[in-house]
């Protein structure tokens, strides 16, 4: 009995608004944007942070990255005499043998170099460096392999090019077994790894590059020593650096960031000027996760208040409605009908236009984001929390919103109900 009651008290809610089509709609349209707005601002939000959150893991959670860098002066001093700073192997050694929560060390040399092939040319990067790389630096192996130890011991003329190296200097070639001349010598291309955007990550320079060219860290000591020597118009610039980069992982991800304090304390005592700089590629990824959190309160927010001028709409029209149904309450009251019930039909009426316009506001909000992703490219992810929260939140502003005209309505006197024209 308790149930038909209600099923009545339901089904009259959802007639009378269907007795006004066209003012029902228009009030839900608050709703539907409010709600629309904040999945799609949400989605596109988490999308762009996942995406730089990924790109940051993809340099190694565990990892710390040390970087040569050239101090002001000696660029401002650069015609007058050779520039010598950065890492040194000496570094290198020190870091690996006196530091216990470091596992190992990556040391790598960079040299910007012409690659010829059969009259086709480009400048990529040769990266000196030893097998341990592509451990620490993961990258999909598309072809051949990576470095071995024996190619470090002998001394090897092999390369690992990247994807978009290959394709451009070998599009019509056999890729694995041929020749590549890089300076004076002939270098075998022993394998292919898939090309990342490389540059600047979070503030943390990658340690690749897509035009990349990976030889045996012997072989490029003894094919290209220490000078770099760059040629410009009119000018030279040279330096001398023993190594450019030092990728160095930790032994435990607790360990990062008082690894990464020992290794800049002990940077400073042998380097007289600061011709270095150290990443964490850990704490960067937390400062995005911490964004991530801003970035979406703030955007929810901002969309949320769009629910509430739907909330405020929704209020309006049902006020507006127990203006327009006073006799009809009247009646009702005179016929028998409690004040619960007048309350219960008005609340139904409100939960009926923000529930359904929650639900049509999902459907725009999911849409959204595939369209922008599209026509855009960006990346964007739908949270589920999302949907959830914009559904609950839509729900609450018709119950919150409701209450109001539905008391008022409740209130009515029978007598002066039944009066009213």
């Amino acid at each position: 009995m308790n149930f038909q009651r209600q099923y009545r008290i339901v089904s009259l809610g959802v007639k009378t608004l269907m007795l006004h089509k066209l003012r029902s709609l228009l009030t839900m349209l608050g709703v539907v944007f409010g709600v629309g707005s904040v999945i799609a601002m949400l989605a596109v939000g988490t999308g762009a942070s996942q995406e730089a959150q990924e790109r940051i893991r993809r340099l190694g959670s565990q990892n710390i990255i040390v970087h040569s860098v050239q101090p002001q002066e000696d660029q401002s001093t650069q015609r007058v005499r050779m520039s010598i700073y950065g890492l040194t192997y000496d570094d290198d050694r020190r870091i690996r043998e006196t530091i216990p929560s470091v596992n190992r060390t990556v040391p790598s040399k960079l040299i910007p170099h012409e690659a010829r092939v059969r009259g086709r040319n480009m400048e990529l990067r040769v990266v000196g460096t030893t097998p341990d790389w592509f451990d620490l630096v993961e990258r999909d192996l598309l072809a051949g392999r990576t470095l071995r130890e024996r190619d470090m011991n002998s001394r090897a003329n092999v390369c690992v090019l990247t994807e978009r190296s290959a394709r451009r200097l070998l599009a019509t070639e056999n890729v694995i077994g041929e020749r590549i001349r890089i300076g004076a010598n002939n270098y075998e291309v022993i394998g292919v790894v898939r090309s990342e955007t490389g540059g600047t990550v979070g503030g943390v320079q990658a340690p690749d590059r897509d035009v990349d060219a990976y030889i045996p860290m012997t072989t490029a000591r003894e094919r290209f020593g220490d000078i770099v020597i760059r040629r410009r118009e009119g000018s030279s610039e040279r330096s001398r650096v023993e190594l450019h980069q030092l990728v160095i992982e930790v032994d435990a991800l607790e360990n990062v960031e008082a690894t990464a304090a020992a290794i800049e304390h002990m940077l400073r005592r042998f380097h007289s000027r600061e011709d270095y700089r150290v990443s964490v590629p850990l704490s960067l990824l937390r400062e995005a996760e911490a964004t991530q959190r801003t970035f979406n309160i703030v955007l929810g927010s901002i969309a949320g208040i769009s629910l509430l001028v739907g909330g405020i709409g929704i209020m309006n029209i049902m006020l507006a409605s127990v203006t327009e149904r006073t006799r009809e309450i009247g009646v009702r009251r005179a016929i028998g009908a409690r004040r619960g019930q007048i309350i219960a039909q008005f609340l139904v009426e409100s939960i009926v236009l923000s529930g359904i316009g929650g639900l049509i506001g999902i459907a725009v909000g999911v849409t959204i984001p595939q369209i922008i992703q599209y026509f855009a490219g960006m990346p964007t992810v739908v949270p589920f929390y999302a949907i959830a929260l914009s559904l609950g939140v839509s729900v609450a502003v018709g119950v919150i919103f409701g209450i109001y005209p539905a008391i008022r309505a409740a209130r009515l006197d029978p007598i002066v109900a039944l009066r009213h024209e």
